[in-house]
Parts: structure tokens; C-alpha cells; sequence
């Protein structure tokens, strides 16, 4: 793994990687947010993002030129994306009968608040493949 990374190997694979995680994470957006029968339009833009990464992502591992500009572009939109559903689903948990309060109960019954910062992650997995060196 150090190898890859000291020779640039890691950058295409981890472009990749992002480009799947963006996939599999808005297939998963889009069931959680179905069944809460999108009742909030903000919650289609994870949904819509998320071919968005992959394709940056899949651009990025076959273009050094990508990698470096629509891979960071997309995933630093992501990563914003990712905040701001984690401060709407704290919302939604405090909103809950008892809020803050009853913090066990309403995490459990109420918007998944780790769930956004999975989305972040795979933005920033986009980031860190945009900083990385690609190899010759």
C-alpha cells in the first residue's frame, strides 16, 4: 500500500473507489429517503450527486486532467452535501417529541444522523484522490 502510494498507483485506485461509493451511497440515499417519501425536496440532491461522484470518480481514474479538476469539484460538493444533510438530520432529531432530551430515543426513531457523514466520507475520498500524485 506505501509502495502505491509513493509511486502514484494509489490515486487511480482510490478515484475508483469513490466512484463506487458514491454509487452504492446514493442507491442506499435514495431507499432511506423513498421511505421517508422524499418529504423534504432536499433530499433528492444526495440522490443526484451521487452519479455525479461516479462519474467524476470513473473520469478521474482514466484522466489524470479529471482527477485533478471534476474529481475535487464534485466531491467538494459532495462533501458540503454531506454536512449540511448531517445538520438537517440533527434537525429532524431535535424536532422529535423531546428533542435533544430523549437523545437515545429520537437517534433511533429519527433521521440516522451518522449516515450524511458517509456521504462526506466518500467526497473526501474524492479530495484525497485529487491531492495524490498519479503515476508516469
Amino acid at each position: 500500500m506505501v509502495r502505491n502510494v509513493e509511486t502514484g498507483r494509489f490515486e487511480r485506485s482510490l478515484a475508483g473507489l469513490s466512484a463506487v461509493g458514491a454509487l452504492v451511497t446514493a442507491a442506499e440515499i435514495y431507499f432511506e429517503h423513498d421511505s421517508a417519501s422524499f418529504g423534504n425536496k432536499l433530499m433528492w440532491i444526495p440522490v443526484a450527486l451521487g452519479p455525479v461522484g461516479a462519474a467524476a470518480g470513473v473520469a478521474g481514474f482514466f484522466s489524470h486532467r479529471m482527477a485533478k479538476t471534476a474529481l475535487p469539484l464534485a466531491s467538494a460538493v459532495i462533501v458540503a452535501n454531506g454536512l449540511q444533510g448531517t445538520y438537517l438530520h440533527a434537525r429532524g432529531i431535535h424536532q422529535k417529541p423531546g428533542g435533544f432530551k430523549n437523545f437515545r430515543y429520537n437517534m433511533e426513531m429519527g433521521p440516522p444522523l451518522m449516515a450524511p457523514l458517509l456521504v462526506t466520507m466518500v467526497g473526501g475520498m474524492g479530495l484525497l484522490a485529487a491531492l495524490l500524485r498519479r503515476e508516469k
